[in-house]
């Protein structure tokens, strides 16, 4: 509103003042003593617990203006602080974890190569095989290993055929009726070895002649089962599961035949113990890239929360004086909201309105004597720094040819203000040199 009301001013000024005295061809005008202010503001909210200005108190930049209440702040990097030391304790213990994995890797893989080293040679005293004339030492660690593991995916191979096999015969009808046989044939073998174990613990008596009745029950229960089994295994049905059965029988241990020979060579740098330790090394280095990895984000947050800390004081970043101050101490201040208003008063500006047949005697680094009615016996040097590039019509709405007479610029000048005699507000007087 101030603003608006200077601007005002400043334009009615130009119309009366901006004139020239027709004897001397001098070009006078009036305007506003301005001073450039800073909107003070805080970027973080809080409660004033200092207060260090007043209102018209030269300050120095860098000086602390506001200080907001820091307590939740430093609460909070007392417990970054303690995380931060329990990361730093878990990177000390994963580091030594490392450490002993490292040193039982070494350890397991000395001893491994030193028990392999006594069976490398081995084979070579092993007897050929009469079907094939071939060394059995002819053959090094590398090739005999990948021939197991050859020989382990192959039966692994044939083992799953056999096993779909079996399944496959399993659900054909007559199979499934062998099936369902065989297994009621089971339940009654084990119902009858149940019945005859509860015939020999009984005691005499009424126990006795009960547990005698149930053994003689699961008895012809179990010989009535043994003859449909009998017929049953003449059937078709039968005996394709008895012979998919007995192929994947063999088949399986063929597989694990395989699986037996393979980790008879699991010796040496491939053994289960150093790959074991291998491992655990592995998880250990994992462990310490966790904890380092918890390190770097503990130290972001402390550095995020310096950062805050640092944000509760208000500071100067200029030499100035306070023009407005909008709180008090104890208030609760937002972030954002204007504080303080501080602006430079050693260097004042004035901002006039030349007519636009004038425009062309002013340049910038011109100077012009300016004088206000506190000081009238004084006058002061201002000097030209800004010419508007577009002229203004006053008034704005401009209907006829006699009103663009009125048009006109706007030109600022700085004026340094040595001795403090200016104050922004003032109205000045302005005279400049033909």
């Amino acid at each position: 509103m101030k603003k608006t009301l200077f601007i005002i001013l400043i334009l009615t000024l130009a119309l009366s003042a901006c004139v020239a005295d027709e004897g001397s061809g001098a070009l006078e005008a009036s305007g506003v003593v301005e001073a450039n202010e800073l909107n003070l503001s805080p970027e973080l909210g809080g409660r004033i617990v200092e207060l260090n200005a007043a209102q018209g108190e030269s300050v120095s930049a860098g000086t602390v203006l506001i200080r907001l209440d820091n307590s939740l702040l430093l609460a909070e990097r007392a417990n970054i602080e303690a995380a931060f030391d329990a990361v730093n304790a878990n990177i000390n213990a994963a580091e030594v974890a490392v450490a002993s994995a490292e040193l039982a890797y070494d350890q397991t893989l000395s001893a491994a190569i030193s028990v392999e080293a006594e069976t490398r040679i081995e084979t070579w005293d092993k007897t050929k095989p009469s079907e094939f004339e071939l060394p059995t030492w002819y053959f090094d660690k590398e090739e005999r290993n990948a021939a197991i593991e050859a020989e382990v995916g192959a039966a692994q191979e044939a083992l799953e055929k056999k096993e779909d096999k079996l399944n496959e015969t399993s659900e054909k009808a007559g199979s499934k009726d062998f099936l369902e046989i065989e297994a009621a044939l089971a339940e009654a073998r084990l119902a009858f070895e149940a019945a005859e174990e509860v015939h020999d613990s009984a005691p005499s008596g009424d126990l006795k002649d009960a547990a005698i009745l149930v053994l003689d029950d699961a008895k012809i229960d179990l010989e009535e089962s043994i003859e449909d089994y009998d017929d049953a295994l003449t059937t078709e049905g039968a005996e394709d599961i008895l012979e998919s059965r007995a192929e994947y029988v063999v088949a399986k241990e063929r597989y694990d035949l395989a699986i037996d020979r393979l980790r008879t060579t699991e010796t040496g740098a491939n053994s289960p113990e150093v790959m074991m330790a291998a491992q655990n090394t592995a998880q250990a280095e994992a462990m310490l890239e966790q904890a380092k990895s918890a390190l770097v984000q503990i130290e972001a947050q402390l550095a995020l929360i310096d950062t805050q800390l640092e944000k509760v004081d208000l500071i100067s970043p200029i030499d100035g004086v306070i023009l407005t101050k909008s709180m008090e101490l104890g208030e609760t201040l937002s972030p954002g909201l204007v504080a303080m208003t501080i602006a430079p008063l050693d260097e004042l500006t004035v901002t006039i309105y030349i007519p636009e047949d004038r425009y062309g005697e002013i340049s910038l680094g011109d100077v012009a004597t300016l004088r206000v009615d506190s000081f009238s016996e004084e006058s002061f040097a201002a000097t030209v720094v800004h010419i508007a590039d577009q002229a203004e019509y006053t008034p704005r709405n401009v209907q006829t040819k006699e009103e663009r007479q009125t048009t006109v610029f706007a030109i600022r000048l700085s004026v340094m203000n040595v001795d403090g005699m200016l104050k922004p507000g003032m109205p000045a007087d302005l005279v400049f040199e033909e």
